[in-house]
């Protein structure tokens, strides 16, 4: 696994983009010496390198925003290839559009682009093809031995069968429990504590994971002290769960681990930073998005009755109230009956506009005011109403923690987790949360507003 934007990224994935950028240069590069009469100086001379550079780049962001690098196994090789058509299409799509514009650095010669293209949907699925099958094996994987079988154990168990391009792979567990099962989520029951020393000798375990309900007199201190100075790798079953599912587990959340985390809490450093590239990039979009502005609202006016805009108390940062506007995606008293109620997915209390308005998340657009007033920041956990709030905080803990950062027009739970309205929800939304809050950089708020935008040009809607 390696840290990128403060968050964990298998190692096999980065190898496979590094891979495709090679593959795709290449390709292009080759159809400039098919199609072009003097190609050392238009590659050298005449901003070919360039030209190529901002292809592959597009390619790649046509690939990523495809999903073809969030699991690079193949369930069909055909839907691959069509894939790789969408993105290659989009590719001369805007070739044509900056060649409309004159800006000739980035434009490639129509038959270099072309030829190019040709070879870079026959070497690019076949270098993936190859990849998934042949490259995967030869990386090898980093083996876990677990230490206890609490139930966050079995989860990342679970997870790192389900994604075995995360190079991590459990051999097994430990456990003094005669109760606890053979098997834990497909990974076989080892033998006890005391059984640590020889398990490790027989198994040569990279990693070893401490997993367990009970600590007390259990732990085994020195042996993990020997193992940890002979060169393995000794971590909290919750470090390893932060990693591969990015957010923080709450039922095993003590105290302490927030009290003496290094990483946890918003400096005010960070704060202010992220208060003025906010300010800065909410100015910026409401002067890109006044137009489309201007159109929302006509819209809402002329499709259903009502005020344009909607306005509601939510509960803000240090839990102080503020007024979140956004444009009306309801029937006007649409809560006059049952009261203050979560939104579901199918609402019937949506007009038909608002549906499309969520699904684009256009309805959101008013909050950069709420930005431009301090009142929030383009990244954060989202804003809840108080009467929701009172209720979260007495069933879920730690959720008064939300408060301690500005609440966000998009945030990392938006973005990881689906639609829900359940208590369940809520508190996955709020490991989401607890995770941003602990990893606050400018470089995840970064990640987070590009994955927010795939999110709007997809079309799959607010979460």
């Amino acid at each position: 696994m390696i840290r990128l934007f403060k968050v964990s990224v298998p190692a096999s994935i980065v190898t496979l983009l590094v891979s495709e950028v090679i593959v795709l240069w290449v390709c292009y590069v080759a159809g400039v010496y098919w199609a072009v009469d003097a190609p050392d100086v238009f590659l050298y001379y005449d901003s070919g390198m360039w030209a190529i550079g901002f292809v592959v780049l597009v390619i790649v962001l046509g690939l990523y925003f495809a999903d073809l690098y969030e699991d690079y196994r193949i369930p069909s090789r055909i839907a691959l290839v069509q894939q790789f058509c969408m993105v290659l299409g989009a590719a001369f799509l805007v070739q044509a559009w900056f060649n409309y514009g004159r800006w000739s650095t980035l434009i490639l010669p129509k038959w270099a682009m072309l030829y190019g293209s040709m070879l870079a949907l026959i070497f690019g699925p076949l270098w993936r093809i190859a990849f998934s099958s042949v490259v995967r094996r030869t990386m090898g994987s980093r083996k876990l031995l677990f230490l206890g079988c609490s139930p966050i154990v079995g989860e990342i168990i679970w997870r790192l069968f389900e994604r075995p391009e995360l190079g991590l792979s459990p051999i097994g567990y430990l456990d003094n429990d005669p109760a606890s099962p053979p098997k834990l989520s497909g990974s076989p029951k080892l033998g006890a504590i005391a059984d640590l020393a020889s398990v490790v000798g027989a198994q040569l375990p990279d990693t070893i994971i401490i997993g367990m309900n009970e600590r007390r007199r259990n732990l085994p201190v020195e042996e993990l002290l020997n193992l940890r100075l002979s060169g393995i790798h000794v971590e909290e079953a919750t470090s390893t769960y932060q990693a591969i599912f990015h957010r923080v587990s709450t039922r095993d959340l003590r105290p302490s681990e927030l009290i003496f985390s290094a990483e946890l809490g918003p400096k005010p450093k960070k704060i202010m930073i992220q208060s003025i590239y906010s300010f800065l990039l909410s100015l910026l979009g409401l002067t890109i998005t006044l137009p489309l502005t201007i159109i929302v609202a006509i819209l809402v006016k002329l499709t259903s009755r009502g005020p344009v805009l909607y306005r509601q108390e939510r509960i803000g940062f240090n839990g102080v109230p503020f007024t979140l506007y956004k444009f009306r995606s309801m029937f006007v008293d649409a809560e006059a009956r049952t009261g203050p109620v979560w939104a579901t997915r199918d609402d019937p209390r949506i007009t038909p506009l608002g549906r499309w308005l969520r699904k684009l998340r256009l309805d959101e657009l008013p909050q950069l005011f709420n930005v431009l007033k301090g009142e929030m920041s383009i990244v954060g956990p989202r804003p809840e109403r108080r009467e929701f709030v009172q209720v979260l905080e007495e069933k879920i803990p730690y959720y008064r923690l939300r408060h301690c950062v500005k609440p966000g027009i998009t945030g990392w739970a938006q973005i990881n987790h689906k639609y829900g309205d359940t208590i369940e929800d809520t508190i996955v939304k709020l490991e989401f949360d607890l995770y941003y809050i602990k990893n606050m950089a400018l470089s995840l708020d970064a990640y987070i507003i590009f994955h927010t935008a795939k999110t709007m040009l997809l079309g799959r809607g607010s979460q």
